[in-house]
């Protein structure tokens, strides 16, 4: 249960408190913490966007964090229904570390939303954290959501926006990203689309434009190519197998029968190895990362 993992606070001024969110003006003078901070030298990227968030922005939030498995990053959201939630998900499936800063206190009675207290369980048990300015016991008002969102700002190297409506809250966050001098990442959407209103608004005004992984790995200053960029991926089993028939690319079908396991088997691995970021299917064939 979540109750199992202790609770601790620091405060403003004392060792153990986030540089980069004490240098923000107005930052919280208490932080209360449940889980594991990432280790040093860990990049860290805020995911936001829309609660109602859309097919295409949930298939755009899984693919791009997927891409960073291995690599030395924390993914930080706020543990609210739509992008939030799907980016911690899409953080564990990679095995990437995840920082959620709800709006509420971090009880077990007082998550918000409470259709997320799983989520948060997921989250420690995989070694995240979960970090709130508010006391434990802490229900939240509908104000406290736009100020939780200055700490995931003032915590993050670089914010992605994934979609945003005209009248959305991300609109404040990328608004707080300018202000704290952060890089701010946008998700390009079609002409039109409502969803993307606020991506494409960013992008225009000089925002990057984020069309696959790389180009988050470039905004965080890491180069994929550099010895140690990017930290061993245990494979195991089907996924091993799969992985070694790739010293070049090769067809799906060819590459299922060179495997020698059933079809079953072979696409469950290229699944798998997809989410964690060392495969992907390119022109007809499958390739290395």
């Amino acid at each position: 249960m979540v109750h199992t993992i202790p609770m601790d606070t620091v405060e403003l001024g004392t060792t153990g408190y986030p540089k980069s969110l004490a240098e923000i003006p107005g930052a919280p003078k208490k932080l209360w913490m449940r889980g594991v901070w990432p280790a040093a030298g860990t990049k860290r990227l805020a995911v936001v966007g829309s609660r109602a968030l859309s097919s295409y922005g949930r298939e755009a939030c899984h693919k791009l964090i997927s891409g960073l498995a291995g690599y030395p990053i924390s993914i930080i959201s706020g543990l609210a229904l739509g992008t939030d939630a799907e980016a911690h998900r899409a953080a564990l499936k990679a095995g990437l570390h995840t920082i959620a800063v709800p709006g509420s206190g971090l009880g077990d009675s007082a998550i918000y939303p409470r259709t997320n207290v799983g989520l948060a369980k997921d989250i420690l048990k995989a070694d995240g954290l979960l970090l709130s300015e508010h006391p434990e016991d802490y229900k939240p008002a509908a104000y406290d959501f736009p100020s939780r969102n200055r700490i995931m700002v003032g915590l993050a190297d670089a914010i992605l926006v994934i979609e945003a409506g005209e009248k959305s809250g991300t609109l404040i966050t990328a608004r707080l990203a300018h202000e704290y001098n952060r890089d701010l990442l946008c998700v390009p959407h079609r002409i039109g689309d409502p969803h993307g209103f606020g991506a494409n608004l960013f992008i225009r005004l000089g925002a990057g434009l984020v069309a696959e992984s790389s180009h988050i790995l470039e905004a965080l200053g890491i180069d994929p190519r550099a010895e140690g960029a990017r930290a061993d991926i245990k494979l195991e089993g089907n996924e091993r197998i799969i992985y070694e028939l790739l010293d070049e690319p090769v067809p799906k079908d060819e590459l299922i029968r060179a495997s020698r396991l059933t079809p079953s088997d072979a696409l469950s691995a290229l699944v798998m190895l997809e989410l964690k970021g060392v495969l992907k299917e390119e022109f007809g064939a499958w390739r290395r990362t």
